[in-house]
């Protein structure tokens, strides 16, 4: 359960926060004084901070030096009255997670909250990378496949570096995963870590939501506001799903990118900005900018150093020790025993095609531990989980079209998302050529013969398709 602090004297605001809150399933702590708040603080850290700016003794400025000298990572909410917003936007330079203006919305206050209790725990909960099965890690990312370990070995290498990063791969790859590890390896640790999602904010808030806005920019904007991006400043900030950012707002990326400065919404005089930007995407933004939907030079902008996450289907090999390592969690998140798998379920969950990736393995799991009632885990369990029927043991020769059809019915039941043709097509492709290549263990001249098409077609779609393989003979020529 999340704990949130307020710092405010008036009493009868804090009463109603914590009533507000406790409903929301919070547990909530208050403070008549920014003393009182900071001592709070030595005693027990809290997820996120609500912090008025007018307060008796310390103001509100000096209360959130202290903070944020404890813990530069907690996330602050400023409440000021109206008439102080050069304050708030004052305090969101210094590192405030957002402010907002008294009176205020309850929907929006709760929005707010909400944001800032995930960046919390996105900042201060750590990735543990190629973790244990029994880890404890609250997240981690598993794998111990050769195309894995390049993973690990990526983050490492550009954690350390200010560059852009461009994390690419299919939906429930892990994307968000691999930009927190290595926004927490960075020398921007400790400082914010914000996530915007391109496609779940409406076209026509996104900018103001990056960048801000002046007053008057539009109708409802009554007075100065500062964007993520301001906000984040000093940390990064990562773009989730940036194949999806309008068109119109590319431009404003680039310049960030380029110049290291802002325009607000309605605003003439450029603000600098220091953010370090990682973003994902599951598009091919090369087709996208073919069909003029992306911008080129912002493509190569954010392409400084690119990950490209494999699809679950390409690291079978992992499956096995994911499900040991969802089984254990999900156990531990309804309070029982890990209760174990049988072996004819852990084979269903290999033969499965997984068009949803490590996401959708994790959910199959989950529910199953939910309804299996702290028995081990069997294929029936699975079965249901993914709705899929168990193979007839009787029956040992399945035509092949027919075990095809059964594997495109599943996929199209279970794939959501826009472009469902080509990316079913994306995946059977990507599967025929793995197996091309495992059967002539890695060689691709030899896989380029089974498959009937040419050397150079052939590497094309290694590379489009982000294959990974040992090569354990060598290459004809």
């Amino acid at each position: 359960m999340s704990h949130i602090l307020i710092i405010d004297d008036d009493d009868q605001l804090r009463k109603s926060f914590h009533k507000l809150l406790t409903q929301e399933g919070y547990d909530t702590g208050s403070a008549a004084s920014g003393e009182a708040g900071v001592a709070m603080i030595h005693q027990r850290c809290p997820d996120v901070v609500i912090l008025d700016m007018r307060l008796p003794g310390m103001n509100g400025f000096e209360t959130f030096s202290a903070i944020h000298q404890i813990e530069p990572k907690l996330p602050v909410i400023i409440m000021t009255a109206y008439g102080s917003t050069e304050t708030a936007i004052e305090a969101t330079k210094m590192g405030a997670f957002d402010y907002i203006l008294k009176p205020f919305d309850i929907p929006d206050m709760l929005a707010i909250i909400r944001q800032a209790v995930e960046a919390s725990r996105f900042m201060r909960s750590p990735i543990e990378m190629n973790g244990a099965p029994d880890s404890a890690a609250q997240d981690a990312i598993i794998g111990r496949s050769a195309s894995m370990q390049e993973i690990y070995k990526a983050i490492g290498r550009v954690a350390s570096t200010d560059a852009t990063v461009l994390i690419r791969g299919e939906s429930g790859t892990g994307k968000e995963l691999v930009a927190r590890a290595v926004y927490q390896h960075s020398l921007r640790a400790d400082q914010p870590f914000l996530v915007i999602n391109c496609v779940a904010i409406p076209d026509t808030l996104l900018e103001s939501e990056l960048f801000g806005y002046e007053k008057g920019a539009f109708t409802g904007a009554n007075h100065r506001r500062a964007g993520k991006l301001e906000q984040a400043n000093g940390g990064t900030v990562f773009l989730d799903e940036i194949g999806d950012m309008p068109f119109s707002l590319q431009s404003k990326m680039l310049r960030l990118l380029q110049e290291r400065s802002i325009e607000r919404l309605g605003g003439r005089d450029p603000i600098p900005v220091d953010v370090r930007i990682i973003a994902a995407t599951n598009r091919d933004l090369e087709s996208a900018i073919e069909a003029g939907r992306f911008r080129e030079d912002l493509y190569y902008r954010l392409k400084v150093v690119t990950i490209r996450l494999p699809a679950l289907r390409e690291r079978s090999g992992d499956i096995a020790l994911l499900s040991e390592y969802f089984l254990s969690k999900f156990s531990r998140e309804v309070g029982m025993d890990c209760p174990g798998m049988s072996p004819d379920a852990q084979a269903l969950l290999n033969r499965h095609v997984w068009p949803g990736n490590v996401r959708e393995l994790a959910n199959t799991i989950q529910k199953a531990v939910i309804f299996n009632r702290g028995a081990p885990v069997s294929q029936e369990d699975i079965a249901i989980a993914i709705r899929e029927k168990i193979p007839d043991k009787n029956t040992h020769d399945e035509p092949y079209d027919q075990l095809l059809r059964r594997c495109l019915h599943q996929a199209l039941t279970d794939y959501s998302g826009d472009n469902v043709f080509d990316a079913i097509m994306d995946q059977v492709a990507g599967i025929l050529i793995g197996e091309a290549l495992n059967l002539s263990a890695g060689n691709r001249s030899r896989a380029a013969k089974l498959l009937g098409l040419s050397r150079p077609t052939l590497h094309a779609k290694i590379e489009k398709y982000g294959l990974k393989f040992e090569t354990s003979v060598r290459e004809d020529h």
